[in-house]
């Protein structure tokens, strides 16, 4: 099962300083039929305003990672980490049994970025962050993981869930391949580009919803970036 769904059908919320489209039901937008897809609870799609972000605020038990496409976001958290992360790299927090953060574009520019939530199969622990460059040279033309439940295996950044957090760069008429079981959920954005999932044909940072497949092919219909997680 495959399901588009169009840009402008998501959630908006504009505050100025943030530009937001959310992909399932968050803080003012309500939407019964998104209010998740398995595991994964939050996709925001964010423009950020130069010199401004989100001030201290607290999680628990969840799993937020931060895509960046343009720009910077620079990440503070009550167990002192900090870290500037920029267009193309990823961070990651396990908000475990309690952790405080704050995220601002510190930049002159805009930043736009993917927040995503995934709920953890594993609770209790203690709270943690890290940050990884992923040279976009790397996952030209297939699907490079970012963020895994099995970090060693995937040589990637470590969730507390059986998910995998994955991108590719494909030039118009490359494709890329993920084979997965159809038990599992995925749900993937091109944020640059039209693409092709499967047969069905997807515009920029439309929302594409999957499950009961067992391989899911994205074919460029122009040069495109993809970002997608798989989990169960």
């Amino acid at each position: 099962m495959i399901d588009i769904r169009p840009f402008a059908s998501l959630g908006h919320a504009d505050h100025g300083w943030l530009n937001a489209r959310h992909h399932f039901s968050f803080a003012s937008y309500h939407d019964p039929a998104r209010m998740g897809w398995g595991p994964i609870r939050v996709w925001n799609d964010d423009t950020i305003a130069g010199g401004s972000g989100f001030p201290p605020h607290p999680h628990r038990d969840m799993e937020i990672v931060t895509f960046v496409r343009s720009g910077a976001i620079t990440h503070r958290d009550s167990l002192g980490n900090e870290g500037r992360t920029a267009a193309g790299d990823v961070q990651v927090m396990s908000a475990g049994t309690g952790i405080t953060h704050a995220e601002f574009n510190q930049e002159d520019e805009a930043t736009t970025l993917f927040q995503i939530w995934i709920q953890p199969t594993r609770s209790g622990e203690a709270p943690g962050w890290g940050q990884r460059e992923f040279p976009k040279a790397s996952r030209e033309g297939g699907f490079e993981v970012l963020a895994s439940g099995t970090p060693e295996e995937d040589d990637a950044l470590s969730i507390r869930t059986d998910a995998k957090v994955l991108a590719t760069t494909l030039q118009a008429g490359q494709s890329a391949t993920w084979k997965t079981d159809g038990a599992r959920h995925q749900y993937l954005v091109a944020p640059v580009g039209r693409i092709s999932v499967n047969g069905h044909e997807a515009k920029p940072r439309d929302g594409v919803a999957i499950t009961g497949e067992d391989e899911i092919i994205v074919v460029a219909l122009e040069d495109a970036e993809v970002v997608m997680v798989d989990a169960r």
